[in-house]
């Protein structure tokens, strides 16, 4: 096969650490006039122009951008696509706007024509939004994951997904059975699972809507097929916290149950996290488990504030997630403009350094996949953004206005939303063009 080699020309910039752990300087590469070299669906070089531009054929084909800025592709650790069109539903808390607006809207995934339409719509916005890699949530019939891979098998999309297991506490036309959830997800394992750049996530919604023999055969999917994914719901609003301990009162708390059912681990994701308490995040660092930070889910629906500070203490992953529906944005930009103000609530800070981490890198590392995707290191896959200075004009006129690039970042996740996306490539690949 021939060497297919591209080159990209713009400012670039891209997590290497964590702020938290190394400082913000040592945090992040940035070249102001930048060159990204790809080679066959990978980053083969990233520096600065003047010393990679000698290095390249005569022949090789070279995009200059001007007014713009190169980044990694975002990383969305938790949406849900079935609830693609309730998105933006009025007037509930968690558990009744489950009831009036959830659990019906995902009961139309058992009819194929509508899954494959959602599935078409759903990844199209991600694209469009710079979502490069989600972690997503199908709804419990087998159609809307397998409608899923295959719209994101035909882009070669680095994509988690999984059914929904679900036996109880939810209408019965929408749950499952311990054994058929656990059957029908062996049957998606086998024919998803590590295809192209495809992998399958064990994904009981919340342990309120599983009996414990589901969690229990959620366990036993994980400990079949080693390096699945696992995901699901935690702590994401008081009056559900209760509800567990009332369904389970043997265990100490919401984590245990989890803990219990053998579902913690270095590919667990645990969305929301709100209402952690100190040992639960230690337990969830020490397993290697992550939290998706949602933030205009948490504020959509009156959930609560979610500490950083106290997941960055003991050093847990921690990825970013949209939450769509409940959160109101496919756009990771303005996800992380609510993420800061979640902050400014708690009197912390949430550097735009961090802010990128979180989206980018941080996303990678919450699931295990920052060899590959997460930054713009050479040997990664070529999953990159090019956002424009110029998208709108309060854009264009305040960029003018920034000083430096931490401010000029700083605006484009305050004011920038899907408009600043100018293209999404996945595997080198131009996936969306605005």
């Amino acid at each position: 096969m021939p060497l297919t080699r591209k080159a990209y020309r713009a400012a670039i910039l891209h997590s290497i650490a964590d702020p938290a752990i190394v400082g913000i300087e040592a945090s992040y590469e940035y070249f102001e006039d930048g060159l990204l070299v790809i080679d066959n669906g990978q980053i083969s070089a990233v520096g600065h122009a003047s010393d990679l531009l000698p290095t390249l054929a005569a022949d090789i084909e070279v995009t200059h951008y001007q007014d713009a800025l190169i980044t990694p592709g975002l990383i969305d650790t938790h949406i849900h696509l079935p609830q693609t069109g309730m998105v933006g539903a009025y007037g509930e808390q968690l558990l009744d706007w489950l009831n009036t607006y959830t659990f019906p809207c995902e009961s139309q995934f058992a009819d194929k024509a509508h899954a494959e339409e959602v599935a078409d719509i759903f990844i199209k916005e991600l694209l469009r939004n710079g979502t490069t890699t989600a972690l997503v949530f199908g709804s419990v019939h087998p159609q809307s994951v397998n409608s899923f891979f295959e719209a994101a098998e035909k882009l070669d999309l680095r994509m988690i997904a999984g059914k929904v297991m679900m036996d109880r506490n939810a209408p019965d036309y929408l749950t499952d059975t311990a054994e058929s959830g656990y059957q029908e997800s062996k049957a998606l394992i086998e024919r998803w699972h590590g295809k192209g750049r495809l992998h399958y996530a064990v994904t009981p919604r919340f342990a309120p809507t599983s009996t414990p023999e589901q969690l229990a055969l959620a366990g036993q999917l994980l400990g079949e097929y080693p390096d699945l994914y696992m995901q699901t719901h935690i702590s994401e609003n008081k009056q559900e916290v209760e509800w567990v301990k009332e369904l389970f009162p043997e265990r100490k708390g919401y984590l245990d149950v989890y803990d219990h059912y053998k579902l913690l681990g270095e590919r667990s994701v645990f969305a929301h996290g709100v209402h952690l308490c100190d040992d639960e995040c230690a337990r969830l660092a020490q397993t290697g488990s992550a939290v998706a930070f949602c933030p205009t889910s948490n504020f959509f629906l009156g959930s609560g504030l979610f500490n950083l500070p106290m997941a960055e203490k003991h050093k847990l992953n921690v990825g970013l997630g949209t939450d769509v529906g409940g959160g109101t944005s496919f756009s990771l930009l303005q996800t992380l403009n609510e993420a800061y103000k979640v902050m400014q609530l708690q009197g912390a800070r949430l550097s735009p350094f961090k802010s990128l981490y979180l989206a980018t890198l941080g996303g990678a590392r919450a699931l295990r996949l920052e060899d590959k995707i997460g930054t713009l290191q050479r040997g990664t896959d070529a999953d990159f953004l090019v956002l424009d200075y110029n998208a709108t004009p309060l854009l264009s006129y305040r960029l003018k206005q920034a000083n430096d690039i931490a401010e000029r970042l700083f605006v484009l996740m305050t004011l920038g939303d899907d408009r600043t996306v100018l293209q999404t490539y996945a595997a080198g690949q131009l996936v969306h063009q605005r």
